[in-house]
């Protein structure tokens, strides 16, 4: 790390509230935080409902990513349309949700169902070896198809659509293409997953089960099939958040990405609250901004390569500290 003079830091304190500055910034918080919310959005409802700290959660972002990359770069022929691009990678989003919400659900059957009634560690080592398991067959794959895993797949970039590639004058700002499809898909997203949760039956089901488990199933409701499908859904949002990280730059299809994927997935949730939607929507803008303007001082500033990482966790230690339960948590939830 290297010290900056203080005439330095005062000089780039005016550049960087500088209009301009402030909105490049900020769009580039909404990017991370559309990123943040779609890996946290699987973690949140997994444990909302069960109860359940899913340790495989960023191995599954990991397997969406190959998993889409393979679509596009199948399909995708070089120097291809981009609207025909852009319309695969919608495809290759809906197989990967249902591949991934096909293996949560055997997952869940075959081997989260025997451990409800165990404590929660149970759960945790189990999911924490699967994770392993998940993590060294892809490699195994990768290394067969003489890939390197530990560097994101170039072909799989590639396939991205030329308009995402350049820079889009807006409100006499550059913002990245690429940055504001990420915003869309994730307020999208978001609204999606929320209208399911809050208007749909399903919905109010699971919401029901996550309150109450046990009258939920008085009332004639088969909770263990809800579990399933709430797994299911929860890997196969973990797989659409992979598809969407295939593109960005910093992030791509890789092996590394597993563990990359689950540091701030879980400290979205937990600094949003064990298991509240919007909890962990509003604890993804949080933590997406703090990571655009500490990553503005890397950049312009401080030389410091670890800024983000270290206020990202900074932030979950202060909310720790003076809310255990979370933002928007309460002192239990999640279970059954």
């Amino acid at each position: 790390m290297e010290l900056v003079p203080l005439a330095g830091i005062g000089s780039s304190l005016g550049d960087f509230f500088r209009p301009s500055t402030l909105a490049s910034v900020f769009v580039q918080g909404l990017a991370k935080a559309a990123l943040y919310v779609m890996i946290a959005s699987g973690l949140t409802l997994i444990f909302g409902l069960m109860g359940v700290l899913n340790f495989a959660h960023g191995s599954l972002t990991m397997l969406g990513a190959y998993l889409g990359g393979l679509v596009m770069v199948a399909f995708v022929s070089a120097g291809g349309d981009s609207i025909a691009q852009l319309a695969l990678f919608f495809v290759a989003v809906v197989v990967v949700f249902g591949l991934l919400a096909g293996l949560g659900t055997a997952v869940e059957v075959g081997l989260i169902r025997k451990l409800y009634d165990r404590p929660p560690v149970y759960q945790i080592l189990l999911t924490f070896g699967l994770t392993l398991v998940l993590n060294e067959l892809v490699r195994i794959a990768v290394l067969f198809y003489g890939m390197q895993p530990q560097t994101a797949w170039q072909d799989a970039f590639g396939t991205k659509p030329g308009f995402l590639t350049t820079q889009v004058g807006l409100a006499g700002i550059s913002v990245s293409g690429l940055a504001l499809f990420e915003i869309t898909f994730g307020v999208l997203s978001v609204a999606g997953i929320w209208a399911f949760l809050t208007r749909t039956r399903y919905g109010l089901v699971i919401r029901a089960g996550s309150e109450d488990a046990e009258m939920t199933e008085a009332l004639g409701i088969d909770v263990r099939r809800v579990f399933t499908v709430v797994f299911a859904l929860g890997t196969g949002l973990a797989g659409i958040a992979g598809v969407l990280l295939m593109w960005d730059p910093k992030w791509g299809a890789s092996v590394p990405v597993a563990s990359e994927a689950l540091l701030p997935a879980f400290v979205v949730v937990i600094v949003g609250g064990l298991g509240t939607f919007r909890g962990t929507v509003v604890a993804a803008l949080i933590v997406g901004m703090v990571d655009a303007t500490t990553s503005w001082w890397f950049v312009n500033a401080i030389d410091f390569a670890g800024l983000p990482e270290m206020t990202i966790f900074l932030i979950l230690v202060v909310v720790l500290v003076l809310r255990p339960q979370g933002l928007f948590g309460v002192e239990e939830v999640g279970g059954h």
